[in-house]
């Protein structure tokens, strides 16, 4: 049937239909209670229900955002416009790095970065602080070994020679921050060039843990082997690891798009929570999950559903989060966000709040104004709800 007039209101604004268009079209998923939490979960995530009591579902997420890009730069800088800092850049710059030979800000994908790079960028925050993506085949960082006919030593006195030149050339141009991320990174690049091999090698796992995730084959592989590198990235002190799974846009038959994205992502992501928890690096550990926006309950076209970011889900784990708990609900027929409404700033509050950052004093001076994350925002922190 059609989607109440109720519910029609005339801020809803969908990418490719109009809401009074569609049909209502019931979830094709079952949902069951997992845990002693009795936490719901669907039946597509099966390995992921086994840690129902150590999630946190919020399930009243919201922002303005309809289409991808705009959505995307929300979700990842706090801002629909370009050129702002990305959440992982804001957290290294408030933490700094645990580890001298590898990024403090890693990013992984498997596939395209439909937000371009404005996903990890620094934006106007010193250069320094730029995601650093890596490759999960092949080699990690393009231009990385050390060139043919020259030696260790020998490349050790051109980089000094190249950073004394580039040191004058910073000494007479003080405000410009790129050229100090560039110095900083041809000195981090060399000491990377032992420990990215080391980090990417997979053969010193057990032949236990490539199972764990499903790196040898089938549908798990590839994210399987972003979420086994994260967890090596963390151990090795990297302060803030991004991963990207794409493809979830069901335009189209989206019951068979969500359950082809399930099967490879659902089994490495319930093994990342696992191992990280057997090795004692979970509770310091945050794990958020969250797509840009969610889905109308209208359908579009072939069984498919357009864009909703007026009501969609994300859901934490580790960094002290006490699991087993949902908070805030949309309305009943999963559109709006009606119940505890956390808007995506609320979410980076939180975030910010359980690795120790406040929120409203994380700051960098920018065009004469404070920003920060937030911007405004972020009022509704949960983080009191969930530890």
């Amino acid at each position: 049937q059609p989607l109440p007039e109720s519910f029609q209101s005339g801020d809803i604004k969908l990418q490719f239909m109009k809401a009074s268009d569609g049909k209502l079209m019931g979830s094709p998923f079952k949902f069951s209670k997992h845990g002693e939490s009795g936490l719901e979960i669907s039946e597509i995530f099966p390995k992921l229900a086994q840690h129902a009591d150590e999630m946190a579902v919020v399930r009243s997420m919201y922002h303005d955002s309809f289409i991808h890009g705009p959505a995307i730069n929300f979700l990842c800088t706090g801002s629909s416009q370009v050129g702002h800092p990305s959440v992982g850049a804001w957290i290294t710059y408030g933490l700094g790095c645990e580890s001298e030979n590898l990024p403090a800000y890693i990013v992984m994908t498997d596939g395209a970065f439909r937000g371009g790079s404005g996903m990890y960028q620094s934006g106007y925050l010193p250069a320094l602080y730029q995601g650093t993506v890596i490759r999960t085949e092949g080699s990690p960082i393009q231009n990385l070994a050390l060139p043919s006919g020259l030696d260790a030593n020998q490349q050790r006195q051109l980089l000094d020679q190249v950073g004394s030149w580039n040191r004058r050339h910073a000494e007479a141009r003080p405000a410009d921050s790129r050229l100090e991320a560039r110095i900083a990174n041809y000195e981090l690049a060399f000491r990377m060039q032992t420990a990215a091999p080391d980090l990417m090698d997979l053969k010193s796992e057990t032949e236990e843990t490539q199972t764990l995730y499903g790196i040898n084959g089938g549908p798990t592989a590839k994210f399987g082997k972003m979420c086994l590198l994260a967890r090596r990235m963390i151990e090795r002190g990297v302060r803030f690891v991004q991963l990207i799974n794409n493809d979830w846009d069901g335009h189209g038959e989206c019951a068979k798009n969500h359950s082809s994205n399930a099967a490879a992502t659902d089994q490495p992501i319930a093994a990342l929570i696992s191992d990280l928890k057997q090795r004692g690096l979970l509770e310091s550990t945050l794990i958020v999950w969250c797509g840009e926006f969610g889905r109308t309950p209208v359908m579009q076209g072939n069984q498919g559903r357009d864009h909703s970011p007026y009501g969609f889900s994300t859901w934490l784990a580790g960094g002290g989060i006490r699991g087993g708990k949902a908070i805030g609900a949309t309305d009943e027929l999963g559109f709006r966000a009606v119940e505890q409404r956390m808007h995506v700033h609320d979410l980076h509050a939180t975030m910010l709040t359980l690795l120790g950052l406040d929120h409203e004093k994380l700051t960098y001076l920018f065009e004469g104004r404070n920003r920060r994350l937030t911007d405004i925002g972020g009022q509704n922190d949960f983080s009191a709800e969930i530890t």
